[in-house]
């Protein structure tokens, strides 16, 4: 598996990252995920394709950058507490999910899933962003005196992503009431991190 490439999703050029992810964006709504290219993009863009193998590996890294998040995902300024920060971050999460075509979110799981080096990849850019963000707002709740310990990162990942995810890729359900959905994930894992329930440590995920 090739290295990562550092800051995947960065550009070194705005004006050209907007332009690939403009294009990006524009070739699904025509194509579709199956039959999006690099090639297709980049004439899109009006750029070579080096400039986009210059910012990502993968067709796939593209898409995900273009359509979820890029690598500068950022926890969410301090709301003063963790049930404030963790609806800050499911209201995160539902607008991206919300944002992205259901053929892409459910494309790119396909493929994830069918090549263990793209999903490693996956796992060691974006996901390891998303868990970077979490970190940061469970360590204001340790440093707040609300935990005692740091839960584990991933499990807490779990507990606020799935909700959300299963609400809009599996049921289909309203996006009008994400609002409502994003505040019951967030009273949910604030209470069950309280009471100890999510154990383990960040340095065990």
């Amino acid at each position: 598996m090739s290295k990562p490439k550092q800051g995947v999703g960065r550009p070194r050029d705005g004006q050209i990252d907007h332009a690939i992810a403009r294009a990006t964006r524009e070739v699904l709504a025509e194509r579709g995920y199956g039959k999006l290219t690099v090639d297709a993009v980049a004439s899109k863009a009006g750029i070579g394709k080096a400039a986009i193998y210059r910012r990502f590996d993968t067709k796939q890294e593209m898409i995900f950058a273009s359509t979820v998040h890029d690598m500068q995902e950022q926890a969410p300024p301090d709301a003063g507490s963790l049930r404030a920060d963790l609806e800050a971050i499911c209201g995160t999460i539902a607008t991206q999910l919300s944002s992205a075509p259901a053929d892409v979110l459910h494309g790119l799981l396909a493929d994830i899933h069918a090549d263990t080096s793209l999903g490693a990849r996956f796992n060691a850019t974006f996901i390891e962003r998303e868990q970077a963000a979490l970190d940061e707002v469970l360590g204001r709740a340790v440093a707040r005196g609300e935990l005692a310990e740091l839960p584990d990162t991933a499990t807490v990942h779990a507990l606020v992503i799935g909700p959300i995810f299963f609400w809009l890729l599996i049921l289909i359900g309203d996006h009008d009431r994400l609002p409502t959905l994003t505040r019951i994930v967030a009273d949910t894992v604030t209470a069950a991190l309280i009471a100890g329930e999510a154990t383990g440590t960040a340095s065990d995920s």
